[in-house]
């Protein structure tokens, strides 16, 4: 009875912790402990969503991303540190594994301290790039706050962030925050992207900034690391097996001075509330696996014809069978699993194939319940034998990568499956072909037979 009691409690807590779908292990990595109450507001709201936090700093001894070759935390945040390398524990070479191992990194950047090396040549192996010099200022003499930048103007004052494109979903809008208020983003550190499949940027710099080293280009600006679109302020990377890594140029705007700001843009006349509050929440939880996660519930194929059993994934097919293919897909949002609606300009396509598909088809949703929505198609295998897949490949910006693939054999009519000759219309000139030559035979052999020969003498005696 005990026994099922402590079970019992134990599921209990899991259901209140587990808000990301992926665990609630949290390392924060930082210089000084102490330094966690300049993020205590961002800290506190992670704690408030069910996070377990421990804190290290780099030279740490007790710091180990594995244990027995398994994970000891699921997300890992990275704030600024004065350290030019991260320490033994924290290799580039670790921290990929710890991506292969579907962990989750966000680190956050400042312009005010050097990237360390270990961050730079993790960065370099996901084609993010950082000024040489390891440090660099993003500007804008247009979009700054006049109140704490009047000089400087390296705090730019940005909109929220719309979609990527044209059929992705904004994960990165805080819509129910005032529509005039901005994102403030200080003291920060661009960079630039290169042209992988897997980097998406979030925030972009408006076209007038431009970063620069402010301790080498104090006084003269010759040289820039990027200008304008180029430089990406807040970047994401999401790998094949779906782990996810985040680049936020500025860790200040992360800092409690910022999430409850007002900022006064230069050229206007009235102050407004910042975003950052809402952003980090949104860019946190998609980071760590709290939204944008979607999950196959299940799989089912079969027949679709009168008369046939219509079985569930049967292991093989007849050419030219009518199939129905259906797949249930959940998208995981914050605490809980909701139904996944395909985003418009969009489609969720099936692929019927051997070496290349013979059908692409578009799956349309057909049944949703709380939870799930069960998208379905229905069509006619080709006429080519062989073994073929069911494929499901949906691989888009901030959604988890689905690829499901079952395979089936496809054989040909068995020798007592084929249709009649006279059912087949093309046939009928060769039977009537057929049909005629035999009448006309039957009827030579019947002349032939029944033509009664001349006889012997009557012939002579006509000579």
């Amino acid at each position: 009875m005990k026994s099922l009691i402590s079970l019992f409690v134990l599921l209990c807590a899991a259901l209140v912790h587990a808000i990301s779908s992926s665990g609630d292990r949290l390392l924060v990595v930082l210089e000084d402990v102490a330094e966690k109450a300049t993020y205590s507001k961002f800290l506190g709201d992670l704690e408030g969503r069910g996070f377990q936090i421990n804190y290290e700093t780099p030279k740490s001894e007790a710091l180990n991303l594995f244990h027995l070759g398994e994970r000891s935390y699921d997300h890992v945040l990275f704030l600024p540190t004065k350290s030019k390398g991260l320490g033994p524990n924290l290799t580039p070479k670790i921290l990929l594994d710890f991506i292969n191992a579907d962990g989750n990194i966000l680190l956050a950047l400042s312009a005010s301290q050097p990237a360390p090396t270990s961050v730079v040549s993790l960065l370099l192996e996901l084609d993010i790039h950082l000024p040489p010099d390891r440090q660099g200022l993003v500007v804008d003499h247009f979009n700054y706050d006049v109140s704490s930048a009047s000089e400087k103007h390296d705090v730019l004052l940005l909109p929220a962030p719309g979609a990527y494109r044209g059929g992705v979903k904004d994960f990165f809008n805080p819509v129910s925050s005032p529509s005039d208020a901005l994102l403030a983003f200080p003291n920060g550190m661009g960079q630039t992207l290169g042209s992988g499949a897997l980097l998406t940027p979030v925030l972009r710099a408006p076209s007038t900034s431009y970063s620069y080293n402010p301790k080498e280009q104090a006084e003269v600006i010759d040289d820039l690391f990027a200008s304008g679109s180029q430089l990406s302020l807040v970047s994401t990377m999401q790998a094949r097996n779906s782990a996810r890594f985040t680049v936020v140029g500025s860790a200040e705007m992360l800092s409690d001075k910022w999430f409850d700001a007002k900022v006064k843009k230069a050229g206007e006349k009235k102050e407004v509330s910042t975003l950052n509050r809402e952003f980090a929440k949104l860019l946190s939880g998609w980071t760590f696996k709290e939204t944008g996660v979607l999950r196959v519930n299940w799989i089912e194929h079969h027949l679709n014809e009168v008369g046939q059993s219509n079985a569930s994934n049967p292991q093989i097919y007849r050419i030219k069978n009518d199939v129905t293919y259906s797949i249930s897909l959940s998208e995981y949002s914050w605490d809980k699993y909701i139904p996944f609606i395909v985003p418009k300009a969009d489609e969720l396509q099936l692929e019927f194939s051997m070496l290349s598909p013979f059908h692409r088809l578009k799956l349309n949703p057909t049944v949703s319940s709380e939870d799930s929505t069960t998208y379905s198609v229905s069509f006619k295998l080709p006429d080519q034998h062989g073994i073929f897949n069911f494929k499901v490949n949906y691989k888009r910006p901030f959604y988890s990568n689905v690829e499901e693939k079952n395979t089936v054999s496809v054989r040909h009519f068995a020798h007592d499956e084929w249709p009649r000759s006279y059912v087949i219309s093309g046939a009928w000139p060769w039977i009537t072909g057929i049909a005629t030559t035999v009448i006309g035979w039957l009827a030579f052999c019947g002349v032939w037979l029944y033509s009664k020969p001349a006889k012997a003498g009557e012939s002579k005696k006509t000579q």
